[in-house]
């Protein structure tokens, strides 16, 4: 999977919490209670990232998880009307994530875990589809997947040695 990593250092970040999971482990002693928190961030301009934090409390799994989730910022490419710039099927285990493009005063058409990645992307048309698994962690992560591998149209005519116009028409 093609990456474009970014420095959070210095991007105003606003993170949410996905998905808090209790794991219990049955010991000689009894039963130790963890807690993962799945925590997406992004700066609503093009940036987003999800990390996971593992603790034997909450806050400080949510603080883990969006420390992580700062070292996993990528990149989205985003249309005049803040949309992406072209479908793609985004794809992370069993997981597949349709992200399909919208004209302006759509808003954004997605379920739970793919909404926080892409309102916190600062993509305000979209229409999205979850095929395959449910589960909130693998779609998260397919919608990264997805809207990290978006090009736009100046990017693909430089790969094809060709001008704008012609990619477009």
């Amino acid at each position: 999977m093609r990456r474009n990593l970014i420095d959070a250092s210095q991007l105003e970040l606003d993170d949410k919490v996905v998905a808090i999971k209790r794991v219990t482990k049955v010991v000689k002693g009894g039963r130790n209670m963890r807690f993962t928190a799945l925590v997406v961030v992004g700066d609503r301009n093009g940036h987003v990232g999800a990390g996971l934090g593992k603790a034997t409390e909450i806050p400080e799994a949510i603080r883990k998880g969006k420390e992580d989730a700062m070292k996993k910022l990528v990149n989205v490419a985003r249309d005049d009307n803040n949309s992406i710039t072209h479908d793609f099927i985004g794809n992370y285990g069993s997981a597949q994530m349709l992200l399909k493009k919208a004209p302006e005063g759509t808003g954004v058409i997605a379920g739970g875990p793919a909404r926080a990645v892409i309102e916190l992307a600062g993509i305000k048309n979209i229409r999205t589809k979850c095929l395959g698994s449910r589960n909130k962690q693998n779609v998260v992560l397919a919608t990264i997947a997805g809207l990290s591998q978006l090009k736009t149209p100046e990017e693909v005519a430089r790969l094809r040695g060709k001008s704008v116009d012609e990619v477009l028409a």
